[in-house]
């Protein structure tokens, strides 16, 4: 699944087309993907004029002068082909701007799109219920030590909870766990300030230099210029069972399950 890194990756390779453009023309190759398309979308949006876009945890945003938004999310497969050699039956939205065509392509069809009034954009329910950004100022170390607290459940179950860092996923939440030091499998409410203040520069740390790279590129995700990201090679703990530790002497990283996901940490190390 396209994580928070590989979403602003797309924003961002979008926005160097879009941003400012007037969509000329917009169609819709089937009626839905993951839930129909939002009644309305095409009469909404041609002819209106993108102001910016934007990122909301694993969701793309298109504001455009109608005071209006696509919400975009990638599911599983998702992603944005810019001007494609080739139509292709996944193309399920195409959006031509600027002598530009921009498909949503997604064979799997988890991704969905919903247009929204920007004025109200964070009251849309999936938003009014996240938690702060973890890129944003609003992700501070009082705010997590007040939502861990007395917490029982695993730390590591806790940063992919949505209402309490919005965004995170797996890989990246196995990453800083592991070099912040914290054992993934401590409870939330056990993880105190210095932990914190050592797991919250990581969070930042592994998610910028994700975006740098490109994002991860798990199975099918690609940029929207096609090519594929490379923070992958950069894994310090994930899929890497049964390897040495890159950090300790004589550490092995192992993997267990928390919550139905792979967890992968160096038992010494970790604590």
């Amino acid at each position: 699944m396209p994580e928070l890194p590989e979403v602003e990756t797309t924003v961002r390779g979008l926005a160097q087309f879009l941003d400012g453009q007037r969509i000329e023309r917009l169609v819709l190759n089937r009626p839905d993907m993951r839930f129909p398309f939002p009644e309305g979308l095409v009469q909404s949006l041609t002819g209106a004029r993108v102001t910016a876009l934007g990122r909301r945890a694993k969701y793309g945003l298109i504001h455009t002068d109608r005071d209006s938004t696509m919400i975009f999310h990638l599911g599983m497969s998702g992603r944005w082909r810019i001007d494609p050699e080739t139509p292709d039956k996944h193309d399920h939205l195409v959006i031509e701007a600027a002598g530009h065509s921009f498909a949503l392509n997604d064979p799997r069809r988890f991704g969905y799109v919903d247009l929204v009034d920007t004025a109200a954009l964070y009251d849309w329910p999936t938003f009014a219920v996240m938690g702060p950004e973890p890129l944003g100022d609003e992700l501070t170390v009082e705010h997590l030590r007040a939502a861990l607290k007395g917490r029982r459940q695993a730390i590591k179950l806790l940063l992919l909870d949505q209402r309490v860092v919005a965004g995170l996923g797996n890989i990246y939440v196995c990453e800083a766990l592991f070099r912040a030091g914290i054992n993934p499998r401590k409870a939330g409410g056990r993880v105190f300030r210095p932990a914190l203040e050592r797991l919250l520069p990581t969070i930042r740390d592994v998610l910028e230099q994700s975006i740098v790279d490109g994002g991860s590129s798990l199975r099918d995700y690609a940029k929207p210029d096609g090519e594929l990201g490379y923070f992958a090679t950069r894994f310090q703990v994930y899929g890497r069972e049964g390897e040495p530790c890159v950090r300790c002497d004589d550490g092995v990283v192992r993997r267990v399950v928390q919550g139905g996901r792979s967890t992968w940490f160096c038992p010494k190390c970790q604590h």
